[in-house]
């Protein structure tokens, strides 16, 4: 049975009296790129800080790469973005690179050498002798990626990593984050951007109140959910209370008719319903659902608040 990159049961972080994670739940598979969504407040990033030892739990357990979190020689495997950087501003790049590989252990030729290669990933090699002071929020951005793959990790968490960025950095992401999963590696990403999400990852949690209420494979995206509207004439009450066995969300104004199904295998069977109970129907048109509009369906439009 593979070892989890990371699995929490009942992970909770209390501040005074307010439960900022209330009791998260979830494992996340090697080689895979997980997406943890939720809205501001949600807890995600103390969740992020008490998997990487910065912050206490209150109560339940983790591990990562099968190990209790906080166990150092384990997070020497591990890289981190942190959504609110502050790197050293009067270092260059290049001396940047070096000292956070020094902290790894890392030295001599093999740092130099890997220095250099993730300066030229991330597009800052012609940057190399300039000072971060000089960088602008997208360049900082880049070479806050470069420091956390400095040690080869095998579990990366990013927290809001295109943040800042431009189209062409938010492709360089992308890529890179392609490349470690084809190299084995699990990235946690954590992204406000669903456009991004959606193209990126293989799985995603939503979290609300700090707990899991839903996990999807975008996989299945495509092929699963959709938003199906109808016209037709004749729709009664009951007709309509009918229709709960096949979707939900029902919505009808007039001849309009709008309802989530399961997938696509349930429009044959909802037209035959509607014109055996005397409807007469001039259209049936289903539509996917997007990330974004799942995100609203599970977490509700005031962020579940």
């Amino acid at each position: 049975m593979t070892t989890a990159a990371i699995e929490t049961h009942e992970l909770r972080k209390v501040f005074g009296r307010h439960a900022a994670v209330e009791g998260l739940t979830l494992q996340v598979l090697p080689g895979e790129v997980f997406g943890f969504l939720g809205p501001n407040g949600a807890g995600k990033t103390t969740s992020i800080k008490m998997l990487l030892g910065l912050v206490a739990p209150t109560a339940g357990g983790a591990t990562l790469l099968g190990a209790p979190i906080g166990h150092r020689p384990t997070l020497a495997r591990v890289g981190f973005l942190p959504e609110h950087f502050r790197f050293q501003d009067w270092l260059t790049a290049a001396e940047f690179l070096k000292f956070h590989g020094q902290l790894l252990g890392l030295a001599g030729p093999a740092l130099a050498r890997r220095c250099k290669e993730l300066l030229e990933r991330v597009g800052l090699a012609p940057f190399h002798g300039q000072q971060l002071r000089t960088f602008s929020k997208g360049m900082l951005q880049r070479i806050g990626l470069a420091q956390a793959l400095l040690n080869h990790p095998a579990l990366v968490f990013l927290d809001e990593p295109t943040s800042g960025l431009d189209p062409v950095g938010r492709r360089l992401v992308r890529d890179v984050v392609r490349e470690l999963r084809e190299e084995g590696a699990c990235v946690f990403l954590n992204s406000h951007l669903l456009s991004e999400i959606e193209i990126t990852c293989d799985r995603v949690a939503f979290i609300r109140h700090g707990e899991v209420v839903r996990t999807l494979d975008l996989a299945t995206l495509n092929q699963g959910q959709a938003l199906v509207s109808i016209r037709a004439a004749g729709l009664t009450p009951e007709l309509l209370a009918g229709l709960a066995n096949w979707g939900w969300d029902i919505q009808a104004n007039g001849e309009e008719l709008t309802l989530t199904v399961e997938s696509d295998a349930a429009l044959p069977e909802i037209n035959r319903y509607l014109v055996a109970q005397g409807a007469q129907v001039f259209a049936l048109s289903p539509s996917r659902l997007s990330l974004e509009e799942i995100f609203i369906e599970t977490i509700g439009k005031d962020g579940g608040l």
